[in-house]
């Protein structure tokens, strides 16, 4: 099972993670390219962070929502929103990393799952960095829209699961803000992650059993105590005999 947080997500020069604690404990780590946070100095340090701890680097591309850190719905051309994300994609790549997968930050990657549109200009500009790579470059997600059109460009999807956020019955995340929408207790977090892992299924806010396949779990950096709990994942895995690796 990988296990990956959002990472190199500097505001002004300032991180929002204590990405040297994340990188001891993540397989994957996906790095902000600029468009809700960091920078080129950002993204040359997480590279060089993650490649020191030999932890897997992906692309977190965002509506170009700095003010609002990509959590702010926005209504994009699907042309200039692709435009948008492959010049994100380019600044990481150019920063140094082997990009092994993408995936879309706060309120895009929302509006992947939901809108067939903005998951195809989403899926085009992988598409493009694949071209250049010369490899089908995974899009990571929650799944609905963004799985359909991955496969229409050729690409392969991957679900991940989210251990800090509250989900909905129908699969979908409790909105920032709601109740139950955030865990912080290591403990509970530790025990969702064993649940995914081991029987492939995550429990939602109302009570209601949903089953998953994801193969990645993730922990949001900047949540608080996500060092604590990353820490507490990642024991209770290796406790369990999960094995925790980067699937890209």
């Amino acid at each position: 099972m990988d296990l990956n947080a959002d990472l190199g997500e500097t505001v002004d020069g300032v991180p929002t993670a204590d990405d040297t604690a994340m990188f001891a404990v993540v397989s994957s780590a996906s790095i902000a390219c600029g468009g809700h946070a960091g920078d080129d100095r950002s993204m040359r340090d997480a590279v060089a962070g993650a490649a020191a701890a030999g932890v897997a680097v992906g692309a977190h591309p965002s509506y170009l929502d700095r003010p609002g850190f990509g959590r702010v719905a926005m209504s994009v051309a699907p042309r200039e929103l692709r435009r948008q994300i492959g010049h994100q994609l380019a600044a990481l790549d150019a920063a140094g990393a082997d990009i092994r997968y993408v995936k879309p930050h706060g309120a895009l990657y929302h509006a992947a799952s939901s809108d067939p549109e903005t998951a195809r200009a989403v899926a085009e500009a992988v598409a493009d960095l694949s071209a250049v790579t010369g490899r089908a470059v995974p899009v990571l997600g929650l799944g609905g829209a963004i799985v359909d059109a991955a496969a229409a460009v050729g690409l392969p999807f991957r679900q991940e699961a989210f251990l800090d956020r509250g989900y909905r019955a129908d699969g979908t995340l409790v909105p920032r803000g709601a109740p139950g929408a955030l865990l912080a207790d290591p403990s509970e977090v530790a025990d969702r992650a064993l649940r995914l892992a081991v029987d492939a299924r995550v429990v939602a806010v109302t009570g209601e059993t949903i089953p998953s396949e994801a193969v990645s779990l993730c922990l949001h950096g900047d949540s608080p105590g996500a060092v604590a709990m990353a820490r507490a994942v990642r024991s209770a895995l290796d406790a369990a005999g999960v094995a925790v690796r980067a699937p890209w």
